[in-house]
C-alpha cells in the first residue's frame, strides 16, 4: 500500500468538503501524515475550490483544522 501524498489528501479533503463534511476527521489526519513525512509545516488550499469561499468560512477552516494539528493556508 502506497502512502498518500499531501496533493492526494488535500483533493480528499475538497471532496468530503462538498460531501457536506464526510469523514473530514480521517481526511484531516491522513493530511497531517502526509505532511510529517513530506516535512512540510502547513497545507496550502485553493480558496476557489471551496463550498464556503469567504473569509468566515476560511477562518472557520483554519480554526478547524488548527484544533486538529493542521496549520492551513490558502493561495492567492
Amino acid at each position: 500500500m502506497s502512502e498518500t501524498t499531501v496533493a492526494q489528501a488535500t483533493e480528499s479533503i475538497y471532496a468530503s468538503l462538498r460531501a457536506d463534511n464526510a469523514d473530514i476527521d480521517a481526511h484531516i489526519a491522513t493530511l497531517k501524515a502526509a505532511l510529517s513525512r513530506e516535512g512540510l509545516k502547513q497545507a496550502v488550499f485553493d480558496p476557489t475550490k471551496l463550498v464556503q469561499n469567504n473569509r468566515a468560512g476560511r477562518k472557520l477552516m483554519q480554526a478547524y483544522f488548527r484544533q486538529r494539528g493542521v496549520s492551513v493556508s490558502f493561495s492567492e
